[in-house]
């Protein structure tokens, strides 16, 4: 019987080794991969079809982790997080710490607290943050549940994570909202 111990570990592995994982978020099943692995990130950018510095962001399990990846984390950040009450990405200025492929042209970096448990347990393993960008190509809708994903998708990645495979749930993308330095914020989805 595999534990959700042993999958962890499995991804781990797989993600320490440079490879790319497929696996359920608290959002939509995401392509992953380790976040600082300029090599992982852009074999992503190639299984999407996408042109590098289109966002993907980052997940990590921790708001304390917070300022280890941004030069500066805006006061409103903590409020925003505090009253949302569905999972929220936070596109950040001042990015660092990741793969350069992952920061976008003006500095930013897109970031969400993950609340579900299989992706906190795997991040806090692995010690550092997950790539999270929707498992589909360019252009083709996001699917909303791991049946809607294609096979190409599932036969280019290292590893898929053998949990919630059957669930129907249809699930929808994190809401966006971009911040500034001095508060400012654009809601983007």
């Amino acid at each position: 019987m595999t534990t959700l111990n042993n999958i962890i570990k499995e991804a781990v592995n797989v993600l320490r080794d440079g490879g790319v994982i497929l696996y359920p978020t608290d959002t939509l099943w995401g392509l992953g991969c380790d976040a600082t692995n300029s090599d992982a990130v852009r074999r992503i950018y190639r299984i999407k079809q996408r042109k590098d510095k289109h966002s993907m962001l980052i997940l990590l399990d921790t708001e304390s982790k917070l300022p280890y990846y941004v030069k500066q984390v805006p006061e409103i950040a903590w409020q925003l997080t505090e009253v949302s009450d569905s999972p929220l990405t936070i596109v950040y200025p001042g990015a660092r710490n990741v793969a350069s492929e992952l920061i976008a042209s003006d500095g930013s970096l897109g970031i969400r607290i993950v609340e579900d448990e299989f992706c906190s347990s795997l991040i806090a393993r692995l010690k550092k943050p997950l790539v999270s960008t929707s498992a589909n190509t360019t252009g083709e809708a996001a699917p909303e549940n791991y049946m809607g994903i294609s096979e190409k998708i599932k036969g280019s990645v290292d590893y898929i994570v053998p949990l919630r495979q059957e669930e129907t749930e249809k699930k929808a993308a994190s809401s966006i909202i971009k911040l500034e330095i001095d508060g400012q914020f654009k809601i983007i989805r």
